[in-house]
């Protein structure tokens, strides 16, 4: 194990990309014996309803072209019961599909909502696989997963043996991608500068002419700004735009 670890470190130490990285890890993931690499990575992981974010990142090696599209475009993201299990845990945990999920972290979690990604998964072959769930003080969110396609039936013993080789392997790769994954655009919302600095000064107990005084602006400019932070976010009036702008770390008191 060391030797793969060893190997990946010095990979991903000259990789120029998120993309190198993710190679790198699928490198390692393969000789570890799994065949698929899926990474995911979203910078809040729910919404305030407690919905899980659509990833601002996705990476895929070995697994069909179109699960980006279905995962984040069509929203089986939010659907995928292996994301809601990562979102509460925080140890790799194993999981398979076969047999309603019997012997995995999915026995009795399989529901009606989940039989679009179950049925892809089935017909794909990627039916097992083990999870690190990824979380980060301030709220981000990632999982690091490998799967094994057309698995058998005693992958999930096998697999306990694992865990800790390829949570190594994830946390290495995320350690590394991070500053660059948060340095790039995300899939919640976003707000010039000015209008978190007005959002941030509003949360903090100022009125409108508080705020113009501080940014050194007219009244209505400032509740301009206001506005238009309200309007992106989504919320009914300013003290719900305060409660998402801090619950997606779009501001800080």
């Amino acid at each position: 194990m060391h030797t793969i670890t060893d190997h990946l470190k010095r990979d991903i130490g000259a990789a120029c990309s998120v993309g190198h990285m993710v190679d790198a890890a699928h490198g390692a993931a393969r000789q570890s014996g799994f065949d698929a690499l899926i990474y995911d990575f979203s910078p809040v992981a729910t919404t305030p309803e407690g919905d899980l974010v659509i990833p601002s990142h996705l990476s895929h090696r070995n697994a069909p072209q179109d699960m980006r599209h279905l995962w984040c475009d069509r929203q089986y993201h939010r659907h995928d019961p292996v994301q809601q299990i990562a979102l509460r845990r925080n140890a790799p945990f194993v999981w398979s599909y076969r047999n309603r999920g019997q012997g995995s972290a999915l026995a009795g979690r399989l529901e009606g909502q989940h039989d679009a990604v179950c049925t892809y998964l089935h017909d794909t072959g990627m039916t097992c696989g083990i999870t690190v769930p990824l979380h980060r003080a301030m709220g981000g969110f990632a999982t690091f997963t490998v799967i094994q396609k057309d698995a058998g039936a005693s992958f999930t013993k096998e697999a306990g043996d694992m865990l800790q080789a390829v949570a190594m392997i994830g946390q290495i790769m995320h350690d590394t991608a991070l500053p660059h994954l948060e340095a790039t655009g995300a899939t919640t919302p976003t707000l010039t500068r000015r209008e978190a600095q007005c959002l941030r000064y509003a949360a903090q107990g100022c009125t409108a002419k508080e705020v113009a005084g501080l940014i050194r602006r007219s009244v209505p400019t400032a509740t301009l700004h206001l506005k238009s932070a309200t309007t992106k976010l989504g919320a009914r009036n300013r003290s719900h735009a305060v409660a998402l702008a801090m619950h997606y770390r779009l501001i800080r008191l």
